[in-house]
């Protein structure tokens, strides 16, 4: 029998836990957990929810470097349109809305402070 995987949760080093939390909040994540070691003031470590999205990020062990992040991380949302006009309105930079073959229902680009890339879609086309 091949193995199942029940959930899959990514995990992103990131330069500052505390920044990806501020970040992580405007798309609608909620901190569930965070790794505060003694003798420290921030956390190291945070496990992020919204909805069944789940996120871990965690304090990097040396620079980030946003030009080698190789990873896109697709968010869903209900109207995308809403979605990047909430965004802008917070002092992000999100990317235009795009409608490729495959997600009729638009997809836009937004980095995070490490230069992780999300697209953020909109699966079911507006009606």
């Amino acid at each position: 029998m091949a193995a199942q995987t029940r959930s899959l949760v990514s995990f992103a080093h990131v330069a500052s836990v505390e920044r990806s939390i501020e970040f992580y909040a405007d798309l609608g994540f909620k901190v569930a957990n965070t790794v505060v070691p003694e003798g420290r003031s921030s956390p190291v470590w945070a496990w992020l929810e919204s909805d069944k999205a789940n996120l871990m990020v965690g304090l990097a062990s040396g620079p980030i470097d946003a030009s080698q992040q190789a990873v896109l991380f697709y968010l869903y949302f209900d109207d995308i349109k809403q979605t990047r006009a909430a965004l802008s309105e917070r002092g992000h930079s999100p990317g235009e809305i795009k409608y490729p073959f495959y997600m009729p229902g638009g997809e836009f680009r937004l980095e995070d402070p490490d230069g992780y890339v999300l697209m953020l879609a909109q699966i079911q086309a507006a009606s």
